[in-house]
């Protein structure tokens, strides 16, 4: 299966879920989301948020393709872009962070690796633009009314780390060099581990998964 990931545009921006190319959690404030939901208006809000956000501070989106196929997606951007922060027992984000609002795989293609995939690449645009750190307000307890805030679990997964406890929406952080070291370590112990087998040795028991 081929996989590339690109910058969200306005151009690919219909590329996300249709739930959530209409969901405006973290873009809006809770009232003023209230009111583009009853006049319909979701999209073009969010769709001006992005423009908004593209053209002030710069790319805030990564999509990840599978055989072509939108596959899933990540949305961030400085915390004083996004109204929703302040609705947060754990706010405020640290200053030299940049806040995570939303990371999706679609159900078909959950399990294959894409969502820690898209965590890196926002990492690696971030790093290149000097950013130190990503923070995300993570759902600690699965409910109905969280669907747009990012599991808690995965987060810890994908190397995030625990800054300020709650039992429902902790705020979690990854520091960017670890986040695009971790790949280099694992490369660097296999090609130490395989470089110290000989010609002719007995074939290691270790295989690559």
């Amino acid at each position: 299966m081929s996989r590339r990931v690109v910058g969200v545009t306005l151009d690919n921006l219909d590329h996300l879920p249709r739930r959530c190319r209409g969901c405006v959690f973290w873009e809006l404030a809770p009232h003023i989301k209230d009111q583009a939901e009853a006049f319909g208006q979701t999209e073009l809000e969010k769709e001006a948020w992005v423009s908004s956000v593209l053209l002030e501070w710069g790319s805030c989106g990564r999509i990840v393709y599978a055989d072509g196929i939108p596959a899933g997606y990540a949305l961030y951007a400085p915390p004083a872009a996004v109204p929703r922060v302040a609705a947060f027992p754990t706010a405020p984000v640290s200053p030299d962070a940049v806040l995570l609002t939303a990371l999706r795989v679609m159900p078909e293609f959950v399990g294959g690796g894409l969502g820690r995939m898209l965590v890196q690449s926002v990492a690696k645009d971030l790093t290149r633009r000097g950013v130190k750190a990503i923070e995300v307000f993570g759902n600690a307890i699965a409910t109905p009314d969280a669907t747009c805030v990012i599991p808690a679990e995965f987060l810890l997964q994908v190397g995030f780390k625990t800054v300020r406890p709650h039992p429902k929406w902790p705020r979690l952080r990854l520091e960017l060099r670890t986040a695009l070291s971790w790949k280099e370590d694992v490369e660097a112990a296999l090609e130490r581990l395989l470089g110290s087998v000989s010609v002719g040795a007995v074939e290691p028991s270790f295989r690559p998964a």
